[in-house]
């Protein structure tokens, strides 16, 4: 992310969320991914937060592991260095209370232990190797501005690099007007915060389902990239995903049974196909985030992707060399998604895990007033 697009999204959170004025004690979240390390640094305020600082750099940690099992040498020094850099920020900005988490990446490779350590050693950041269930909550809770108050239930579904969360939550049962805040609390709460603890457990009553399947852009393309020819990689992507998620309790479901639904998708594969939707030559994240993309028009761009080879893809004047290896995997993974539970738009999130872990912080200095 170059300065002007680190900028451009610091401006926009920071309207999202009630403007600047508030000098509460800045908090950040850590998000160490299989492809990317990103950072948010962010103070409370009444209507959410106001971002102070972000950062963001492909790392692919997750570079080797479904073959190898490890994480590889080369990759880590990529994820120390990014991290490093999150170190600096953090401290500049005198930050008090701070979480970092790893995800699918770490949670395989059998040297993850000895990799958190050299992280701690170097930049002194604490690293949560976090559950796919938090995982998920906290993907969840980071979405929440986004779910439409009339929408008796609600799916999302966070493409990874490693691997894919599917949440169900019926929100039937809830008043429109506490929607909001309950999804909220879905984050959990670290050790020792009770209060957020119990309004975390208290929300995580409503999920109906959920499901992390351990197929994310990164490792689907890495399973399928030796099929040549793109349209048969993806049609072997899409039926080995849908193969991972058939435990999921909506799988199977008439799309009429679900009621009043909704569908967010937060990952970079649902931005990337909603800025080629809108014919960004370049990213808005203004423009992107939070917007309605009909599916149909998510369709033909995912079709138009897959009958590129992947030099025409690369070429792309929007999805570029670094997306055009992976976009075909998000392309079969929300396809899948979109065949097995139709709706005719979908919500758009450049946002999630990061945003979840401060809506967890915030939570924590809450207590008792802000029950769900």
């Amino acid at each position: 992310m170059d300065a002007s697009t680190e900028q451009a999204e610091r401006n926009e959170q920071t309207r999202r969320s009630g403007g600047p004025g508030v000098r509460a004690a800045p908090l950040a979240a850590v998000d160490l991914g299989t492809n990317n390390c990103r950072l948010l640094i962010a103070r409370p305020t009444p209507a959410g937060f106001q971002v102070v600082d972000s950062f963001s750099r492909a790392v692919k940690l997750g570079e080797g592991v479904e073959e190898s099992g490890v994480l590889g040498e080369v990759a880590m020094r990529r994820a120390l260095d990014a991290l490093a850099v999150c170190a600096e920020k953090i401290r500049r900005h005198g930050v008090r209370r701070m979480r970092a988490v790893a995800t699918e990446a770490c949670r395989r490779a059998a040297n993850r232990s000895g990799f958190i350590d050299r992280a701690r050693s170097r930049t002194g950041l604490r690293i949560d190797i976090i559950s796919a269930e938090e995982e998920a909550r906290l993907a969840v809770a980071g979405c929440a501005p986004l779910h439409v108050p009339e929408a008796d239930q609600l799916m999302v579904v966070d493409i990874g690099g490693g691997s894919t969360e599917l949440i169900w939550i019926d929100l039937s049962g809830t008043p429109p007007h506490l929607r909001g805040r309950l999804l909220m609390a879905l984050a959990p709460a670290r050790r020792g915060a009770l209060e957020a603890d119990a309004r975390a457990r208290a929300a995580a009553a409503h999920i109906v389902d959920w499901v992390s399947a351990p197929v994310g852009v990164a490792t689907l393309h890495d399973r399928f990239s030796r099929i040549e020819n793109p349209k048969a990689r993806f049609d072997a992507m899409c039926a080995a995903f849908e193969d991972e998620i058939r435990a999921f309790a909506p799988y199977g479901k008439r799309r009429d049974a679900l009621g009043a639904y909704q569908l967010i998708g937060a990952s970079g594969t649902v931005t990337t196909l909603a800025g080629a939707h809108l014919g960004l030559r370049r990213y808005d994240r203004a423009r992107v985030d939070g917007m309605w993309l009909p599916s149909d028009g998510a369709m033909a761009v995912i079709s138009q992707i897959v009958a590129l080879d992947d030099d025409e893809r690369t070429r792309h004047p929007f999805i570029g060399p670094d997306r055009s290896l992976l976009l075909v995997a998000g392309g079969a993974i929300l396809a899948t998604v979109l065949n097995l539970w139709p709706t005719e738009r979908i919500r758009v999130a450049d946002r999630g895990l990061r945003e979840g872990l401060l809506y967890g912080l915030i939570g924590e200095g809450l207590g008792s007033a802000s029950r769900v």
